[in-house]
């Protein structure tokens, strides 16, 4: 089952690799065409708006190609020196592009200048001037499509910036025709100022690519720094928070290449079992998935404490901090004191020296985390296997049934004593039973029975060790 997944990922892996490669490739052929020909037209022309098309076309074949090169080095899966993939060579990919890009923009807008106020360089006009113009917007608007298809499929920051970069080929390219038409209208009308507009369309071309390479800059570099928008770090704070989430205490997006990597850590309950924790941790994932599908999630549980956390739930934590158990709690206010006393479970194979200084680290620690405690005492039980298991042997007590048999006369309670068993341990006796008590009754009223169950079951008979009463609901009285 697990080989047949994981042969359906591969498979959908190696066909997006493809797909991508294929595109970048194409990308590549497709500017080695289009510059061959600015370069050609426009040496012929003289024309500084097709010059500056060509290369910026150029700038394009090498952006292409480093953009292929980028695609197929991220393609490669993690490993021991990079953890997270090579996605991010996508980014830097897309940077160097950008940088290119402001190069470029330089060398046009000097000349650009230079045409307008120094010099005059006379534009040889043809029909192959408009025609290398024309093909040229119809073959980058062919190919942003393209990338900007597979860009979007597979999540690919690299073609996603090669789309964007080649859908504003279009816009300069149109730049460039509409310079070339006025200096063609300036050869029939013989108006003068029209005949700068080739340089003016070179200035044009030039402030729209610096417009994309800034936007293009800024989006590689916040990529490359880890950057989270903060609509996205709310949304993930806010999804992640599932019920029995205390608090998102930390939130990590990083984002390589196609690779989302979300690290959330979550507050919550320190009583809580691992089961439960595990539960929770699992629906945080999912809606976290959610907010950035295909994310690789991990989600860490710190358990916290609440200000409402009661009592004897401290109790208990701090003693399973200290390796303890803690059990039979009471809490005594008397006269404005608070006293707590407990049952507390040790190794028994510890001294009694080692346990006490065990107990006395978790009373300090019991100490801090309730105030105005004026005294605490424990009593130590041995926990563990030697603890737990006794060797036993079946009795007969006729006085033990017989004082169970009239507990519910003493305690005026119909309880239905059942399930009887005596057992003799060394000297002692043992007994546990079941009884049946009204469905209603709360919690502390049951135990309230027991205790006084246990209390006249051992003034009747004294050799008693032990007892043990199961209580259950009385389907009867459950109505």
């Amino acid at each position: 089952m697990g080989t047949g997944l994981d042969s359906v990922v591969m498979n959908h892996t190696d066909q997006a690799n493809r797909e991508k490669h294929l595109v970048a490739l194409s990308s590549v052929v497709a500017a080695i065409l289009l510059t061959s020909l600015k370069l050609l037209v426009g040496i012929v022309t003289g024309s500084l708006g097709i010059l500056s098309e060509a290369a910026h076309s150029g700038l394009d074949l090498v952006a292409s190609a480093v953009t292929l090169i980028a695609v197929r080095i991220a393609s490669y899966p993690a490993d021991s020196l990079h953890t997270y993939g090579h996605g991010k060579v996508e980014n830097l990919s897309a940077l160097f592009e950008t940088l290119l890009l402001l190069a470029t923009c330089v060398w046009i807008i000097y000349e650009a200048i230079q045409r307008l106020f120094f010099r005059n360089v006379d534009v040889a006009l043809n029909i192959w001037a408009f025609i290398i113009v024309i093909v040229a917007i119809a073959v980058d608007f062919t190919r942003s499509r393209a990338l900007f298809r597979v860009a979007t499929k597979y999540g690919s920051q690299a073609l996603e910036a090669d789309a964007l970069h080649f859908s504003t080929d279009i816009w300069s390219s149109l730049v460039v025709l509409g310079g070339l038409v006025c200096v063609l209208v300036s050869r029939i009308t013989h108006i003068e100022w029209l005949s700068k507009a080739d340089a003016v369309a070179a200035l044009g071309v030039s402030g729209i690519v610096v417009v994309v390479s800034f936007q293009l800059g800024r989006r590689t570099i916040t990529a490359l720094l880890d950057g989270v928008p903060a609509s996205l770090r709310d949304q993930l704070i806010q999804v992640a928070r599932v019920e029995g989430v205390s608090e998102v205490t930390r939130l990590r997006v990083r984002q390589s290449g196609p690779e989302a990597f979300v690290d959330v850590c979550l507050s919550v309950m320190r009583d809580m079992s691992l089961v439960r924790a595990h539960d929770i941790a699992a629906k945080a994932e999912e809606a976290v998935r959610k907010v950035v599908p295909g994310a690789d999630v991990t989600v860490h549980i710190d358990p916290g404490r609440s200000e409402h956390e009661d009592i004897v739930t401290t109790v208990h934590v701090l003693a399973g901090e200290h390796s303890l158990g803690a059990h039979g709690v009471r809490i005594y206010n008397i006269g404005g004191r608070r006293e707590l006393e407990l049952h507390l479970e040790v190794n028994e194979l510890l001294s009694l020296e080692e346990a006490h200084n065990k107990a006395t680290a978790f009373e300090s620690e019991l100490r801090k985390a309730i105030p105005h405690l004026s005294t605490i005492v424990t009593h130590m039980e041995p926990s563990g296997d030697g603890a737990a298991i006794r060797n036993a042997i079946s009795a007969h007590g006729m006085a033990v049934m017989a004082a169970i048999q009239s507990l519910p006369r003493q305690l005026g309670l119909e309880c239905s004593p059942h399930n009887v068993n005596i057992r003799k341990v060394g000297d002692e006796l043992t007994v546990s039973f079941h009884v049946l008590l009204d469905a209603k009754m709360s919690v502390a009223e049951v135990h309230t029975f027991t205790e006084h169950a246990e209390q006249l079951l051992r003034a009747a008979v004294p050799d008693i060790a032990r007892v043990v009463i199961h209580t259950e609901p009385n389907e009867k009285t459950d109505s």
